[in-house]
């Protein structure tokens, strides 16, 4: 029998890719990654939505054809033309910067700026993306110590959404009054740096710190349904009186009392997107292979494994599994990856 030969590969001569380039992340090697965040463009079928305008107007919250926004300090109902409709709803969320142009007696939105940075979803019940909020610097990750229980497989979703729509994070860790001290789960994410926030709305404690960290900012708080979101609003600005509702002492989950994402500027200067509470969160815009970019600890170890497409779950030699038994990487973390991973696999597996 003779022997197969495998011919040795020629060097070839890494392009130095410029951050600005549209799919540099898709490209880089993971040596050549640094902690910068992702920036996503538009996907090309939705550019023909957007276009360079001067705005003058901010969406408030999308309902159909129509649309609430801010103008001048004062809310204002307008219709949405339909260039800027996607069937029976339009492609606005709130956040959006639009040029709103009078009709008549009526007011029309014209134009929709590109966005800066986004928090979004897989549509739900069909095919596409669902924008939750707009040009947001910040996603308020809103968990709490009980009722209902933390829980940090949601956090580490938000955390990869937020990276792969352009936005930094922070965790807020509510009703601290249900508890003697914030989860152990909490810890692993203060390791890495992300700022963390204990807060109680009962008794106004960690207000006035959160309220300078959003401070001039455009943020979007998201979390399970109880956590306290519209409590947190209503906390840090007293004249906005958002409806809220006690947990259910029969399941210890939140009620949907927010059923649509609007947008609330504050005295301090910060504009906050309250949206309703949700039991998983999708990701858009991230395939399984580069899920690790987005776990940052995984990423640090993951140039040190034998393979380099290595998954980390089931190849040997494998750096990131040696640093979660030697404790170098919270196994809650690791355990969280493989989850997202495994679903992004399933998602995106062609149907026969």
């Amino acid at each position: 029998m003779s022997k197969k030969i495998i011919k040795k590969s020629k060097p070839v001569r890494r392009r130095q890719w410029d951050p600005a380039d549209a799919d540099t992340l898709a490209r880089e090697s993971r040596a050549r990654r640094e902690d910068r965040g992702a920036v996503r463009v538009t996907p090309m079928e939705d550019r023909e939505y957007f276009t360079e305008c001067t705005p003058n107007a901010l969406v408030i919250t999308p309902y159909g054809a129509l649309a609430f926004v801010l103008r001048i300090d004062t809310e204002y109902l307008c219709r949405v033309d339909d260039a800027l409709m996607d069937g029976k709803t339009s492609v606005l969320a709130p956040g959006d910067e639009v040029f709103v142009e009078e009709d008549r007696e009526d007011l029309v939105i014209r134009a929709v700026r590109p966005r800066r940075s986004k928090l979004s979803r897989p549509a739900v019940g069909r095919n596409g993306e669902q924008v939750i909020a707009a040009n947001i610097d910040c996603v308020v990750i809103v968990a709490s110590v009980a009722k209902p229980a933390f829980n940090p497989g949601l956090i580490d979703r938000y955390l990869v959404a937020a990276q792969a729509g352009g936005a930094k994070a922070l965790l807020v860790i509510n009703k601290m009054d249900l508890g003697d001290r914030e989860p152990e789960g909490v810890q692993p994410y203060r390791d890495l740096g992300l700022d963390v926030f204990n807060t109680s709305c009962a008794f106004h404690m960690g207000m006035e710190r959160l309220s300078a960290a959003l401070a001039g900012h455009v943020s979007v708080l998201t979390g399970h349904s109880g956590v306290g979101k519209s409590s947190l609003i209503n906390a840090l600005e007293p004249t906005i009186r958002i409806d809220t509702q006690e947990i259910s002492e029969s399941t210890q989950k939140g009620r949907h009392t927010t059923t649509y994402s609007k947008l609330y500027t504050l005295d301090n200067g910060a504009t906050i997107i309250d949206t309703p509470g949700i039991k998983q969160l999708g990701l858009w815009g991230v395939s399984p292979e580069e899920l690790d970019y987005y776990f940052h600890e995984i990423a640090e170890r993951a140039a040190d494994c034998r393979f380099r497409n290595c998954t980390h779950i089931h190849e040997p030699h494998c750096a990131v599994k040696a640093a979660v038994e030697s404790g170098d990487i919270a196994k809650a973390r690791y355990n969280s990856y493989v989850r997202v991973r495994q679903s992004l696999v399933e998602e995106t597996a062609p149907e026969y």
